[in-house]
């Protein structure tokens, strides 16, 4: 189910490193409820694009609008603030803590009570609740008094994302999640992104190279090529599109692989 009004924006949105266009005059809108994958070639202005709606870069021209308003000049604790989350972009954890107080402070943070963790258990019973509701989301309240450390990379793939959710955002962004994970560890994050998604208030965007992983979760797929928007639409019809055929999967498009009837045809 979807809202009326998108959530998200990007308006002509660019971004020129001297005379090389990265990401050229991109309008998409993201509505409340769905999961956008965002597909394409090395090179072809995916993370960048990341980069500009979360604020790590700053747009040459156009705009990001959330929620209606104008955050293109935003930094990125405001956009935070504001309710854009983003995970798997950098490692963001406290290594000496343990996945309990990880999330503990990150949802302290976000209620504004500052980051004295040793506060939090005679004063803030709410936010104890919470952190272990969002534990038991992302399933790691059996490793709750584990250190980071100690983890499993796959374990704190999850934790990065129960950190996001500390933020509460309304707009999550996972930017290649299964990279450098296990053949067994992929799948639990990929259960874990679906479970978010089932949540019909969260908006999600994904970059991701697999094409099993892009056709398990989206509702929509976007494509970009040589910095511009090449492909936009529902999964079957996009993958089995000649430009993406040709731009992102190099296949001729008179004769698709396996993979791209299998595709398109789901």
């Amino acid at each position: 189910m979807t809202s009326e009004h998108p959530i998200l924006e990007t308006r002509d949105l660019t971004i020129r490193f001297g005379g090389h266009v990265a990401v050229d005059r991109v309008s998409c809108a993201f509505n409340r409820g769905t999961l956008t994958a965002i597909v394409g070639p090395n090179g072809a202005g995916k993370t960048t694009y990341f980069n500009l709606i979360s604020g790590q870069l700053r747009a040459t021209a156009g705009k990001v609008i959330l929620n209606g308003e104008d955050i293109t000049r935003a930094s990125v604790p405001s956009r935070t603030e504001k309710g854009i989350g983003r995970a798997f972009q950098l490692t963001n954890l406290f290594p000496s803590l343990t996945v309990r107080e990880n999330v503990r402070l990150v949802s302290q943070a976000k209620a504004h009570k500052g980051f004295d963790f040793f506060s939090i258990a005679g004063n803030h019973v709410e936010l104890i609740e919470r952190t272990e509701h969002i534990l038991a989301e992302v399933k790691l309240i059996e490793k709750a008094d584990l250190t980071v450390a100690a983890l499993a990379h796959g374990d704190q793939r999850k934790l990065e994302v129960a950190l996001m959710i500390a933020l509460a955002p309304q707009v999550l962004m996972f930017d290649e999640p299964t990279a450098g994970m296990s053949v067994d560890e992929v799948p639990v994050i990929l259960d874990l992104i679906r479970t978010l998604k089932a949540d019909a208030d969260r908006t999600i965007l994904l970059v991701e190279h697999k094409m099993d992983v892009i056709r398990s979760l989206a509702d929509r797929i976007i494509v970009l090529h040589n910095g511009a928007l090449a492909a936009d639409g529902l999964p079957a019809d996009v993958i089995a599109s000649p430009v993406v055929q040709q731009a992102y999967l190099g296949r001729d498009p008179e004769e698709p692989g396996p993979a791209i009837r299998e595709a398109a045809d789901a």
